[in-house]
């Protein structure tokens, strides 16, 4: 995949936040870890897993 601008970067980011609140909050609500909000921990994960995806995936190729 080629990003050619900034608004690609931030869809992506936004995608994968949006991903992590889906599977990755649902996953925290289900093993009852509500101490901390799922979602916003879902969201954070999702957001640094997808910027961590985009800086790699250009190093790997």
């Amino acid at each position: 995949m080629l990003i050619t601008s900034d608004f690609e970067m931030g869809y992506l980011i936004v995608v994968f936040a949006l991903l992590g609140v889906i599977f990755i909050g649902a996953l925290l609500a289900a093993v009852h870890l509500d101490r901390w909000h799922p979602k916003l921990i879902g969201a954070a994960i999702g957001a640094l897993l997808g910027f961590v995806l985009i800086e790699a995936v250009p190093l790997i190729t």
